[in-house]
């Protein structure tokens, strides 16, 4: 009987031991998780903050139940704090300080990514949150909940940061929304980040971009913003969210190497450099299919097949994680945006020689009722116009979508 042990309960640990028991019954499967929530949807966070999603229950792909019925060994509010590869041991410890050993045959690693806490004075006050986690969501919730928050500024104009506008707007919170890019939504063309941006002050909300916030201060009763260029936004609460880095200390410090941002390297197996010691989702490094290379690509749905991959190999499997080309969807008010590939910018620094068509088109026949016109763009080779593999397509839809 094979003893795994995975560290993370997010897409890629709850996958990976779900796969290994799904190959190998007998297979004994421990889950350590940070937290009480395992297999909770981090891209719903929002939606609960908003009140779209009432219970915050409703964001569990699977309940304890069901995944210890499944035949998985979860530790609870229980973090890994040190590798002993020679001796194939994970230390632990519960939140009363209680530590232990705990042996393995096969280790995963995945331990997701965590927020990036910019250079910013003041992040620790009083009112200023950041949301990776559900223990963040509960916190923002509660936040809002005493119904004293009528202003909150979001820093950060990516994806988590248009999804908590949209979200708080929705609370019928006025929201300032205040980025260092000089379009919301960098990851899309500038062109397409525009059309973002318009429709986040069709929404009420005042975006601010081109503008590096430097402090957060009490001001009063309340939170001053302040920005390069004399820039200045006053609110009741304030929500960070700066992006995300490889949470990869703990497998690092066991000798496992690093590479692009910091995140652990593996090969097509999820395999790292330290027998039996396998890792997957927001803390490695992603195959890009389009690029034919590794890079860093930290989203939900890569992690979860990463780790089905990890898992069945833990158990004798020889299976190949195929790639990723990106994909990604969000909804700003009544926009849903998506892009996968590559944009022309970066088929450029890649090498490729790109062209970018941009086309309007409806996304069924204008004449039947319920018609929305979609914004596309497309970026393919030049040479001999083939979209190699639909290298790049992002898509403006004027109705609403899922972000996950």
């Amino acid at each position: 009987m094979v003893r795994i042990v995975i560290v993370g309960g997010s897409d890629a640990g709850i996958a990976a031991g779900l796969r290994a028991r799904e190959v190998d019954s007998q297979a004994e499967v421990t889950v350590v998780v940070a937290d009480a929530f395992p297999n909770y949807s981090i891209c719903g966070l929002p939606f609960y903050v908003s009140g779209e999603t009432p219970d915050w229950r409703q964001l569990a792909h699977r309940t304890v139940d069901e995944l210890q019925t499944a035949g998985l060994d979860l530790l609870l509010d229980h973090t890994a704090t040190s590798i002993d590869p020679a001796r194939h041991e994970v230390r632990i410890e519960n939140r009363n300080g209680n530590a232990r050993a705990i042996a393995y045959d096969r280790l995963v690693i995945a331990t997701g990514a965590e927020p990036v806490r910019p250079s910013i004075s003041g992040l620790g006050l009083p009112g200023v949150f950041v949301l990776h986690t559900m223990d963040d969501s509960l916190r923002v919730h509660n936040a809002l909940a005493n119904g004293t928050v009528h202003e909150a500024v979001v820093v950060g104009t990516s994806y988590i940061g248009l999804e908590m506008a949209d979200a708080l707007t929705h609370r019928g919170v006025r929201v300032t929304l205040i980025g260092r890019a000089e379009t919301v939504l960098p990851t899309v063309d500038p062109q397409l980040g525009q059309l973002v941006e318009d429709e986040l002050r069709r929404g009420g909300v005042d975006v601010i971009v081109g503008a590096e916030v430097e402090a957060v201060e009490r001001d009063g009763s309340r939170l001053a913003v302040r920005a390069a260029g004399g820039v200045c936004a006053v609110a009741d609460l304030v929500l960070v969210g700066a992006g995300v880095r490889p949470n990869s200390n703990l497998a690092a410090s066991a000798g496992v190497e690093t590479g692009i941002n910091g995140a652990l390297r593996v090969d097509r197996q999820m395999r790292t450099n330290i027998p039996d010691i396998y890792a997957a989702g927001d803390c490695v490094e992603t195959w890009q299919r389009v690029l034919d290379r590794y890079t860093y690509l930290p989203l939900g749905t890569t992690a979860h097949k990463q780790g089905r991959v990890a898992g069945e190999n833990t158990v004798g499997g020889q299976r190949i994680f195929e790639g990723s080309v990106g994909t990604q969807v969000v909804k700003v008010f009544d926009l849903a945006v998506a892009r996968t590939g590559l944009r022309d910018k970066d088929a450029a620094i890649a090498g490729f020689d790109p062209l970018t068509i941009e086309t309007e088109a409806w996304d069924h026949k204008a004449y039947y009722p319920g018609a929305h016109r979609l914004c596309l763009r497309v970026t393919g080779q030049h040479k001999d116009g083939t979209a190699s593999g639909g290298a790049d397509c992002r898509a403006l839809a004027g109705r609403s979508g899922q972000a996950d």
